[in-house]
């Protein structure tokens, strides 16, 4: 698992390989990732928005922002987490997703939170090592 925390808001995702959803032959490998959001603070949180930076086996890199995640906008008191599960297909059988959240407090103002760079790893991956 990878963690990160950013002003008392710790993220957590475990990313895992989708082989029934995958077709190496094709250039077609998914994975999914359970990201669990916890509010370790005083203060509730929105969350309004997410940013993500995708780059495969050769370097490519996709930028997604969006809305919330998987739909929802979350909101979370102090003690509250809110997990969810989403997925990533690529054209490589490898590679890393990092990105950010922003947050709004319940005064107004708005906060970056890391997500913690996670790499995406499947059996098919053939690197060798030199």
């Amino acid at each position: 698992m990878y963690q990160a925390t950013t002003r008392e808001i710790t993220v957590t995702v475990q990313p895992f390989y989708l082989e029934d959803q995958s077709a190496p032959d094709e250039s077609h490998f998914v994975w999914a990732y359970r990201v669990t959001i916890a509010n370790d603070g005083q203060d509730t949180v929105q969350l309004m928005a997410r940013h993500w930076r995708i780059t495969d086996a050769l370097g490519r890199l996709q930028e997604v922002d969006g809305p919330g995640v998987v739909g929802e906008q979350p909101v979370l008191g102090p003690g509250d987490t809110f997990e969810y599960t989403s997925g990533c297909p690529l054209s490589t059988p490898s590679g890393i997703m990092v990105g950010s959240y922003t947050m709004s407090l319940a005064g107004g103002d708005d906060f970056e939170v890391d997500i913690p760079a996670f790499s995406l790893d499947s059996p098919h991956d053939a690197s060798a090592v030199n």
